[in-house]
């Protein structure tokens, strides 16, 4: 039986998810692991250049296949990159792989587009044959089978939501206004990070009675014209240019769906915030949750929970929530070194360091994860999580059961609460 690569396995277990869902939207809650997966497969085995001060990434591989290609067939893949490159709202590299990689799902080329990388030798170059996916022949033929499988799928995704590409594969709410003519929309606008903010909504004005933009929201086009990258006082003119006649405002919210605050702007919404104290970005109006405690910390705006690592155990071929009253004690019960370590859960996988030589830990994907949840014993402040094992060669896949201690019951609670969030398949019980 031939070893499983763990990327291509994850990718495996969240296409099934994905396709379970009938048409894929934004707000699928697997698709942004789904297409990080894929960039970390596309990445994997990437060389940089010698000579060079600019870093490779697997864009430049899509953009090199027009010059390298040499089969004749590359006319929608060939659009596809110039629509890319053309892209306004796109500065990096990163945000133009990404922007592809959700371009050919919508389009269901993205098997077509892995077709062509692997038969382009100049391309291939770029990729180590040790670590690289695409250069390894046990594991190229079940990636492109899944690029086929996602090429046959449904993806209805959002392109033009694309300003937080460059940063996250997590997007924020995306909507369109549409205001009749008028002399002013009644907004004090703020420039941070080549973005324009609404720093204040003014009373009276169309803004407010309306009730389409608040304080934190980002204006990312008027009229179709990109503000990605603006300037001071860019929009300001082309709002005066477009005085008494119909606007079109695409603005991105500060909020998410759920009521949370898109991760990505806390740095932004911290800055506006002390330019107008009289702000408010909470996710919910609880008093507990304004200030991380005392055994939080924050990294680029996220928190991190400081806990106990008690220690893991092998539980076999089932990860079902059930294991988890019998893993737990044994673990406990096994007298394990315990670790004081940092819990990060992030858009699509967690990680977990120790906290005093910073070393990584481990690193675990949603759709590796099977159930997570609280220990009732003593003080609902141990929780557990099963995972896929990384397998042996010769051996199949099993499950393994990670045990940690929260400082309280009300933080253990969270962590499990935004671990089952991560991916809504995991089975999970507080």
């Amino acid at each position: 039986m031939p070893p499983k690569h763990p990327l291509i396995h994850s990718l495996k277990v969240c296409i099934v998810q994905l396709q379970a869902e009938g048409s894929v939207t934004d707000s699928s809650a697997q698709l942004s692991s789904c297409c990080e997966l894929l960039e970390l497969i596309l990445r994997s085995g990437l060389q940089q250049p010698v000579l060079s001060l600019s870093q490779r990434d697997y864009w430049h591989c899509f953009e090199q296949l027009l010059q390298y290609d040499t089969c004749g067939r590359l006319s929608a893949v060939s659009l596809a990159v110039q629509q890319t490159a053309a892209c306004p709202k796109l500065l990096t590299a990163q945000g133009r792989g990404r922007y592809f990689i959700r371009l050919m799902l919508t389009r269901r080329t993205l098997g077509n587009v892995v077709k062509h990388l692997l038969h382009t030798d100049r391309v291939m170059e770029f990729y180590t044959p040790d670590v690289s996916v695409l250069r390894n022949e046990e594991f190229v033929e079940p990636f492109l089978s899944l690029c086929l499988i996602l090429s046959e799928m449904e993806f209805k995704l959002n392109l033009q939501n694309c300003s937080f590409l460059d940063e996250s594969w997590l997007l924020p709410v995306c909507e369109t206004y549409e205001a009749v003519p008028c002399r002013e929309l009644g907004m004090v606008l703020r420039y941070l990070g080549g973005r324009v903010f609404v720093l204040e909504v003014l009373q009276g004005g169309v803004a407010q009675v309306d009730k389409f933009a608040e304080p934190g929201d980002i204006i990312d086009e008027i009229n179709g014209t990109s503000l990605r990258n603006s300037s001071n006082g860019q929009a300001g003119s082309l709002l005066s240019r477009l005085k008494g006649q119909p606007l079109t405002l695409r603005l991105l919210r500060w909020r998410c769906e759920d009521g949370s605050v898109y991760r990505p702007l806390v740095p932004f919404l911290r800055l506006l915030k002390q330019e107008n104290p009289a702000l408010g970005f909470g996710s919910r109006p609880d008093p507990e949750a304004q200030h991380p405690a005392q055994n939080q910390c924050e990294r680029e705006g996220r928190i991190l929970y400081a806990l106990q690592l008690l220690g893991k155990t092998n539980i076999g071929m089932y990860g079902g929530k059930e294991v988890l009253q019998h893993a737990i004690p044994a673990v406990l019960k096994s007298g394990q070194n315990t670790k004081e370590v940092l819990l990060d859960v992030k858009e699509t996988h967690l990680t977990c360091t120790d906290r005093s030589s910073k070393q990584q830990l481990f690193q675990h994907h949603f759709p590796e994860i099977s159930c997570v949840g609280r220990f009732g014993q003593p003080d609902f402040t141990v929780f557990a999580f099963c995972v896929v094992d990384a397998p042996d060669v010769g051996r199949p896949a099993g499950f393994c059961c990670v045990v940690l201690q929260a400082a309280s019951s009300g933080e253990c609670e969270e962590i499990v609460h935004r671990i089952a969030a991560g991916f809504k398949s995991t089975e999970w019980f507080v």
